[in-house]
């Protein structure tokens, strides 16, 4: 009889390493906690979830816990120069995922929610006040040594424990990072933020402000029952990087509102980083989140950027860790995710370069080329859509063939399923591992996917019809149909009529297939899963 598999080591309890946490429990992977704080965070951090990632927090079955704690929220509006309205980006097609495009939060919340999903889980081991001090190069190549102490006044003695994987969600100043000589690429920013997460506010609207008046860049986010966060540039002399100061508190919020002292839940002054690790798979290990890249907030990505490290990750270790898929899966993980976060960390930097420009010439140069491009439909587009921000999408790893789905994050429509045929939300007929999609392809085109390169593969493959159009589906005996519900189906799939798609369990789609395309698809999938 074969040993089990050691149980997946995950350091760092932040929104990150909770979320990955989860999604292994929720696949079957045993998996163990540590966190060196003795609770989870109340520092002001992260405000906002995109569409993608509360689709991924429904994966682990997450999604509507968490949407009890946030805003459904619709973009972020923008002021010119002298605060004026300039326009509201609301994002690409609305719930084209599945969710709100963006959505504000408060992480200790957030945290508390992933956190008490994560102690249900037989699966899962917690452990706060737990602190990784030591990865050693043991010899061992089925597993990982780690030293763990405890912190706190039960502080001791360090022991080695063993584990098949350690992935470090463990933050900027990761620890796994630093033991493994791994080092950040990038530049850091002087510049000092004010931020404050304050309650009893009178805002209630559902998208973030930004301020771009060069005297003094804003950003405003109203959240849940009252509360909103400001962030203000700080000028010289006004604060340094740490604690922030009440009266100065006090003095840049007054033009927005009266605030006291108990008014203000946590603040911070900060700068930032634009940085990303200079690897991000050592060996058994493997960076997550801040640990890998460091991003300005400007475009509200840094955690949605870690939840996609997660989601990448989660189902990977999930199919090595039961036996369905050899190591070198996890190569896939930094060819997927690099380009993406790399893009967006040089995006936001220049968003906050644009949007919170100090400089005066800039701020009038940047209001009229936004308004002269909201002039025109494809202008208006551009801005109110966001096309300007990077997609995410995978051009590398997984993924086979040029088609132009390829790579791509597969929407989420509602689709009618036989048969009661009332609309479903896609991903609950997807299931959780690799689907297959026939799309108006005949009966007979199925047989082809019954030749060695496709029959021998070890991981499960669901398959399902999908029909266009305004037709009622019909499932085949092995496989299940689906249906267009109100035109996003055929929106999404049109591109590929007459083809399979093959659909990762992150969703991103791996190839688009032609009949003549099937065996060499299934035998480059097979080299690098097997």
């Amino acid at each position: 009889m074969s040993r089990a598999p050691l149980p997946v080591l995950v350091v760092g309890g932040g929104p990150v390493g909770l979320t990955v946490a989860n999604l292994l429990a929720a696949s079957g992977v045993q998996v163990a906690l540590v966190e060196r704080n003795a609770s989870t965070s109340d520092e002001a951090k992260a405000i906002s979830l995109d569409d993608e990632s509360l689709r991924t927090l429904h994966t682990a079955n997450l999604a509507g816990p968490v949407l009890q704690t946030v805003v459904p929220g619709t973009g972020t509006r923008y002021y010119d120069r002298k605060g004026r309205p300039l326009f509201h980006a609301r994002g690409p097609q609305p719930y084209r995922l599945g969710y709100p495009f963006k959505n504000q939060f408060a992480q200790p919340e957030l945290e508390r929610v992933l956190l008490d999903a994560l102690k249900s889980r037989p699966e899962a081991d917690v452990r706060f006040s737990t602190e990784l001090v030591a990865v050693p190069e043991d010899g061992h190549t089925d597993c990982v040594s780690v030293g763990l102490r405890t912190t706190g006044e039960k502080s001791g003695d360090s022991e080695v424990q063993r584990f098949s994987w350690v992935l470090g969600c463990d933050g900027g100043r990761s620890t796994i990072r630093e033991l493994r000589g791994i080092g950040m690429t990038g530049s850091s920013h002087e510049e000092v933020w004010l931020v404050a997460d304050t309650t009893g506010d009178h805002h209630d609207e559902r998208y973030g402000m930004h301020y771009g008046r060069p005297d003094r860049p804003t950003v405003i986010v109203p959240g849940r029952g009252g509360r909103c966060r400001y962030e203000f540039l700080l000028h010289p002399g006004e604060g340094q990087k740490g604690e922030a100061d009440f009266e100065t508190i006090r003095r840049l919020i007054a033009p927005y509102r009266q605030i006291s002292e108990d008014q203000v839940e946590r603040s911070t002054n900060y700068t930032f980083n634009a940085v990303v690790a200079d690897r991000w798979r050592d060996g058994r290990c493997l960076l997550l989140g801040d640990a890998a890249h460091m991003m300005p907030p400007f475009a509200g990505q840094g955690l949605n950027s870690g939840v996609r490290d997660a989601a990448n990750v989660a189902w990977k270790i999930s199919e090595v860790w039961h036996g369905r898929a050899a190591e070198k899966l996890l190569d896939t993980y930094e060819l997927e995710r690099r380009p993406h976060a790399t893009a967006m960390v040089k995006y936001s930097r220049q968003l906050g370069d644009v949007v919170m420009t100090t400089n005066k010439r800039r701020a009038l140069f940047r209001d009229i080329i936004a308004r002269s491009l909201l002039l025109t439909p494809p202008g208006r587009r551009y801005l109110t859509q966001m096309r300007f921000r990077p997609p995410a999408r995978h051009d590398a790893g997984l993924v086979q063939g040029a088609h132009r789905l390829t790579g791509s994050i597969l929407p989420q429509p509602r689709v009618l399923v036989p048969p009661s045929l009332r609309p479903r939300m896609l991903d609950d007929v997807l299931g959780h591992g690799f689907v297959l999609l026939g799309v108006d392809v005949p009966d007979e085109a199925w047989q082809r996917f019954d030749g060695p390169e496709w029959r021998d593969i070890a991981w499960p493959i669901r398959r399902i019809d999908v029909f266009l159009g305004d037709r009622l589906p019909a499932a085949q005996t092995g496989r299940h149909a689906i249906a267009d519900a109100d035109g996003r189906l055929e929106e999404a799939l049109a591109a590929a009529r007459n083809r399979f798609v093959l659909v990762k369990p992150d969703r991103y789609i791996a190839a688009v297939m032609g009949p003549h395309d099937i065996p060499g698809v299934g035998s480059e999938l097979r080299e690098v899963m097997a």
